[in-house]
């Protein structure tokens, strides 16, 4: 018997973790399509051009970026479209807008939602249920940080008068329109053409029905209100985009339970707002805007600005600081 030295064992070699080689495939042949659904890692993709759907699965190479609903995309291998084909995402086009959330307000994990809208829908009931104003404040702020313009859309205008609720807003130039049922497409026609509009909004305010009456091949599943808690069913389970018959595109969204804020700078929110962003430039470092050292408070005293817009942005600004908001759509 003699001794063992390290000689006697063998070590593996640690796994590689660099590519082969610095040379990529640079994926000549790729074509470009739209993402129009996502489904437990399936991606629905309309080609541009011939509006082929294509299902597809992600690339590794992409790592832990993710495509969402919105995306334009760069796709390889079976494009045809044809039953149990599958094609790859190689690559995820830079977008103009990206809406984007926390899973809440005390964690920074940023969760993306839609890519590339214009205009962010943000619908409420007159009535049953109630709209809130809480949860339309964070929508304008995620709105204003992803620069996506909102309108304000109320429905069920039949069962009550919205004007009391929207007076919150007058002062903060928010687009807004109301809808009776029946009346969808002509009233949103104009509002929406030529327009990515992604849509969100309690579950119960008439947000599938709406979908419906915009593009009726769309067959959304509609539900009701509880009579117990006052709150809408879920119908919505994926975030879905349709083509409107007089162009442009709505995004329905699914429900989140939370929509938190903290991934955003409240910088970003008063730079939205072009009468009042002229005043951040003596503002102490780190100002949230809404204490007693802001300069917004001189700017608006030199006749910059209205002090009803600065009131109306503070109570908007409130929300970054707020419990978060439960909502579903």
């Amino acid at each position: 018997m003699r001794d063992y030295d390290e000689d006697d064992v063998r070590v593996r070699p640690s796994r590689r973790t660099r590519p082969r080689t610095k040379q990529r495939p640079r994926h000549a042949h790729a074509v470009t399509a739209i993402v129009t659904a996502v489904d437990r890692g399936r991606f629905r993709c309309e080609l541009e051009g011939d509006l082929t759907v294509v299902t597809a699965m992600k690339a590794r190479a992409l790592g832990h970026l993710r495509a969402v609903v919105g995306d334009r995309v760069r796709l390889t291998g079976d494009t045809s479209g044809a039953p149990g084909s599958l094609a790859r995402i190689v690559e995820v086009l830079p977008r103009s807008t990206l809406l984007m959330r926390t899973a809440d307000d005390v964690t920074s994990v940023e969760r993306p939602l839609v890519a590339n809208a214009d205009q962010l829908g943000i619908v409420v009931a007159a009535a049953d249920p109630e709209p809130r104003q809480g949860f339309v404040d964070r929508c304008l702020v995620a709105a204003y940080d992803a620069g996506i313009r909102p309108l304000v859309i109320v429905t069920k205008t039949d069962l009550a008068d919205p004007s009391a609720f929207l007076t919150a807003y007058a002062d903060l130039d928010v687009p807004w329109c109301a809808v009776r049922p029946g009346g969808a497409e002509a009233v949103l026609a104009d509002r929406l053409a030529g327009l990515v509009t992604v849509l969100v909004g309690h579950s119960g305010v008439g947000k599938s029905t709406l979908v419906n009456a915009l593009v009726p091949a769309a067959d959304r599943a509609t539900g009701g209100v509880n009579d117990v808690t006052g709150r809408g069913r879920h119908t919505s389970t994926s975030a879905v985009l349709l083509d409107l018959p007089g162009g442009g595109s709505i995004i329905d969204t699914p429900g989140v339970r939370s929509f938190g804020l903290n991934h955003v700078d409240p910088d970003t929110v008063v730079n939205a707002f072009a009468d009042l962003a002229g005043g951040l430039e003596n503002c102490p470092r780190g100002c949230t805007h809404d204490e007693p050292d802001c300069a917004l408070d001189d700017w608006v005293a030199d006749g910059h600005a209205p002090p009803q817009r600065l009131a109306s942005l503070r109570r908007i600004l409130r929300t970054l600081a707020d419990a978060p908001e439960h909502w579903e759509s």
